[in-house]
């Protein structure tokens, strides 16, 4: 593929997410970083030296350019839903980071945009793309541990002196707190394995972080019709990084730990139930200390637009997901089940 064969791209936020999705496009055969955006100046630029791009101060740039073929928004999450329903307009491709926008509301019309532009609206949920999880989701729908049972998982970092001050900490930017921020992930890995809820419950903490009326921990529980139950917990005082996904079934479990570089190499655990009871039948599988999730997202993305492809992180995805995070934040304020 030549360069002007190539899809051009550009980079709304050049912060470290940005910065990493802009290398992906790059690498890509495909795709090629053409403008990168910024109201900071300074790293909108050393980003657009760095790939040869140009640069502006106003995302519009991008929507009025027709060597732009993709817009990538990875702003606070307030800012997504006017970024993504005119980028998709303008008929550009988009990739936007989780969350679908501060809310529900802010999912269905970014979704509504794409229905209506025809375009490819993707939502970067990274996680699907780890190794780990994605062996774990090929073993579970080969039937390898039966019937499903429950889902625990666990997410969290320790944050960092000053985390209060960042647009994640500020309620109008971000629309919520660790719920939203690392929560949405597993809440989407959860809808992978095990669909949408019937009800939902949760309760929220702000333990440490001076952040309120934002959450620094929150505990959810996600029951199924047919008894199925899924827990949570997601923190920003998780003081040593961890990430651990468990699933299990009438016929054994399968357990994913780690997502490389601070929270530890990837690993997954087959266990396999001893029908006689005892020890289960143990399978062991680990796989490289190198995060290839936003590589392997971003190649996903690309056959979803050139060859049309399905692909994980859907509008659909990205709806669904909004509405088990509305679900259990209004649990929080209610203090009862919510259900959906």
């Amino acid at each position: 593929m030549t360069n002007n064969a190539k899809l051009g791209v550009a980079v709304v936020g050049c912060g470290q997410i940005g910065a990493r999705r802009a290398e992906t496009a790059a690498r890509h055969p495909g795709s090629e970083l053409r403008l990168a955006v910024d109201t900071n100046a300074e790293a909108a630029g050393e980003l657009a030296a760095r790939y040869g791009a140009r640069v502006s101060s106003d995302w519009r740039a991008a929507l009025k350019d027709d060597s732009i073929g993709i817009v990538m928004a990875a702003t606070p999450n307030a800012l997504l839903r006017d970024i993504a329903a005119s980028a998709l307009e303008s008929g550009k491709h988009v990739l936007i980071e989780k969350p679908m926008g501060r809310n529900a509301a802010d999912a269905a019309a970014i979704a509504a945009a794409a229905q209506r532009s025809g375009k490819t609206l993707k939502v970067g949920f990274n996680h699907r793309y780890h190794p780990a999880l994605m062996k774990a989701h090929e073993l579970f729908a080969a039937g390898a541990i039966g019937t499903l049972i429950n889902i625990r998982a666990r997410y969290g970092h320790g944050s960092r002196p000053g985390y209060e001050r960042e647009w994640r900490a500020n309620a109008e930017l971000a629309g919520g707190g660790e719920l939203t921020d690392q929560g949405v992930h597993l809440i989407d890995l959860i809808h992978w394995f095990a669909g949408l809820p019937k009800d939902v419950f949760a309760y929220a903490q702000t333990a440490v972080w001076p952040i309120a009326p934002l959450e620094d921990n929150a505990f959810a529980l996600l029951r199924y019709d047919g008894g199925v139950v899924a827990s949570f917990h997601t923190s920003w005082t998780q003081w040593k990084n961890l990430f651990s996904f468990e699933i299990f079934g009438t016929g054994g479990s399968i357990s994913a730990e780690g997502l490389g570089g601070s929270y530890g190499p990837e690993h997954l655990t087959l266990s396999k139930r001893n029908p006689r009871g005892g020890a289960p039948a143990v399978e062991t599988f680990a796989f490289e200390d190198t995060d290839r999730s936003w590589e392997l997202e971003w190649q996903d993305f690309m056959r979803a637009i050139v060859d049309q492809n399905p692909y994980w992180g859907t509008p659909a995805d990205g709806v669904a997901a909004m509405n088990v995070l509305s679900a259990l934040y209004a649990s929080i304020e209610s203090g009862k089940p919510v259900t959906l």
